[in-house]
């Protein structure tokens, strides 16, 4: 192995490290130039006033651009190593203020390689290990005394596999791959049968070897897996490639705002919102660039237009994390400054998103190869998940977001992705930034669901479910879903305090978000003239008089008194697990002639 080390030194005084550390190592150790060699068994120092990199096995040195107390040469050395080493790369972060590293790591994670931080707990500083530790992506954290022990047996088992490996086609599979994929799928909430090989089977070898289990003896680790449930879950997480920033790609962002989404925000019409999705969007960061983009060309306009981003992720604690929208101090490398202080509310060392741009973004866990897609859709984002799956799986997906977008709706893919054989379906707008509009209908076949596991749309079975669900059954969730989102009446949900619990329909008719803290109570959200029509004064109560079932729904009759009875009409599935029956007592909200009713 070789050793960079980097530390935040004062750019005006010479460092004495290579001094002070050649009498501890019997490695050589080197203050790092410009054009030096990297080989093993050497440590290199970063010298003051300057960012180090790593390219085609050479350090080179460049003067950092960003002012001083933003500088963050260890993100700048990570990137490098990350994309140099691949899955050969290792960060350690160790005792230090503020949380470098905690983007760098990340590219790390990405390529598959490893990352270890010092136990924040005998840290004389430990703003750097505990900033790393916040992004969920740390493999080892552990006292000084016990990194180099983890280093040494994690590079002699990885470098067993890769030996290995090298002597194996490109494409070959592991005779225990299909066995582990069988498991995760049957055991946990996800089925990895259409990724790639080559992407999966480094990063379950680099599991086994930090279960101290050789990768030549993948029998034993499968033996792991079954009988360790915490480590068959911890390896599903792994898998799932949650590595993502603000504004990746900026070129791609800077085309985004100048020649798209201007267009699609003159173009749009003032009664209908822009709809944007994001698949695969990890723990937020695209999805909130291109919420602030969208935000900033709507607002250059001056055009009064709804904004519906829908943002999903196969991983719930990807997910969870997107909704909290809390970002370390790092993302200054990559937010402006007016961005920030216009869409973020700093937190001590963190950045929350603030509620007007939380507003405009639905979470939600979806399966992309698996769930029904949204639909209507004037863009559609989804970068680099392609490139890990199979090429059956990418033309699957690929048609998939042809049937969501809308006649000349955008697809944005990944750099190194492609849409395939577009002919009649998309036409090439930018062949760099990877853009695309849709153009043709959806042809018969291209959206199905199948209940063959084998099948590109398999449907994914959870744990706990005794059989898979029908492909008439998720073609019914689809069509529902579809009508849903076309015809439904604008529709809330609310408990007894006002608080809205789920909405359908074309709300943003009604409602809107209310100034000062989130809120979700209805009647700080809903429009003034329309406060007083649905306040307490509408909620009626009564007595159930009568229940008549129909084909698919129900007419209840309500006497609230003084000889007046109102009627209103509600699904079976309401009836049943409301329990409505005679005699029971209830609640009538009136809006003009609609009647919601509610249990008492």
């Amino acid at each position: 192995m070789a050793f960079i080390l980097v530390q935040h030194l004062d750019p005006t005084h010479e460092s004495m490290m290579v001094d002070l550390l050649t009498g501890h190592t019997s490695m050589q150790v080197r203050q790092a130039t410009d054009g030096m060699p990297l080989e093993h068994d050497h440590l290199y120092v970063i010298p003051p006033g300057t960012y180090l990199s790593v390219v085609n096995g050479s350090l080179h040195l460049s003067q950092p651009q960003a002012r001083h107390g933003a500088r963050l040469p260890f993100d700048f050395l990570l990137h490098s190593v990350a994309e140099e080493c691949g899955a050969r790369a290792i960060c350690v972060i160790l005792s230090g203020t503020g949380s470098d590293g905690s983007l760098g790591l990340k590219a790390v994670k990405d390529k598959g390689g490893l990352v270890i931080a010092q136990d924040p707990d005998e840290a004389s500083y430990d703003g750097m290990p505990r900033s790393a530790m916040l992004t969920g992506l740390v493999d080892f954290v552990l006292p000084v005394a016990g990194i180099p022990e983890a280093l040494v047996k994690y590079n002699r088992r990885t470098n067993s596999a890769r030996a290995r490996n090298a002597l194996l086609p490109p494409d070959a599979e592991h005779v225990w791959l299909p066995k582990v994929i069988d498991l995760l799928r049957t055991k946990t909430a996800h089925d990895f049968t259409l990724y790639k090989p080559g992407t999966l089977q480094p990063r379950i070898e680099r599991r086994a070897a930090m279960a101290a289990i050789a990768t030549d003896d993948m029998h034993r680790y499968l033996g792991l897996l079954r009988s360790d449930t915490n480590e068959l879950n911890l390896l599903a997480k792994d898998l799932l490639i949650n590595v993502t920033s603000f504004f990746r790609d900026p070129k791609v962002f800077d085309f985004l705002a100048v020649k798209i989404i201007p267009e699609l925000v003159r173009s749009q019409p003032q009664d209908q919102p822009i709809r944007v999705w994001i698949a695969g969007c990890s723990t937020g960061e695209e999805t909130y660039s291109l919420a602030m983009v969208f935000r900033e060309q709507i607002a250059a306009a001056q055009r009064n237009i709804k904004l519906q981003v829908f943002a999903s992720d196969v991983d719930p604690d990807a997910v969870a994390s997107a909704r909290e929208g809390r970002y370390p101090a790092t993302i200054e490398a990559d937010v402006s400054a007016a961005r920030l202080a216009r869409f973020f509310i700093k937190e001590g060392h963190s950045y929350l998103v603030s509620p007007e741009l939380r507003a405009t973004v639905v979470f939600t866990v979806q399966d992309v190869l698996a769930d029904p897609p949204f639909s209507r859709l004037d863009l559609v984002s989804c970068r680099n998940l392609l490139i890990y799956l199979r090429p059956e799986a990418q033309a699957r997906i690929v048609s998939l977001f042809h049937f969501a977008l809308r006649e000349g709706g955008i697809l944005l893919l990944g750099s190194s992705e492609t849409a395939g054989n577009v002919e009649g379906r998309f036409a090439l707008i930018s062949k760099s930034e990877r853009l695309y509009r849709h153009i043709g209908r959806s042809r018969p076949g291209d959206l199905g669901f199948s209940k063959s596991v084998g099948d590109i749309a398999r449907i994914r079975v959870r744990p706990g479910q005794s059989e898979i669900p029908s492909r008439q059954a998720a073609l019914a969730d689809l069509c529902r879903r579809l009508v849903m989102e076309t015809y439904a009446p604008a529709a809330v949900l609310i408990d007894r305090q006002h608080q809205c619990l789920f909405s359908l329909g074309p709300t943003d008719r009604y409602l809107r978000v209310a100034q000062g803290q989130p809120t979700h109570d209805l009647l700080a959200m809903v429009r003034p003239d329309m406060r007083n029509k649905i306040s307490a004064r509408n909620q009626l109560k009564g007595t159930i008089v009568d229940v008549v079932k129909g084909a698919t729904t129900s007419h209840i009759r309500i006497d609230i008194g003084g000889g007046v009875v109102v009627t209103a009409s509600i699904t079976n599935e309401a009836v049943d697990e409301l329990k409505l029956t005679k005699g029971k007592p209830a609640v009538a909200v009136i809006k003009a002639s609609d009647v919601i009713v509610g249990v008492d």
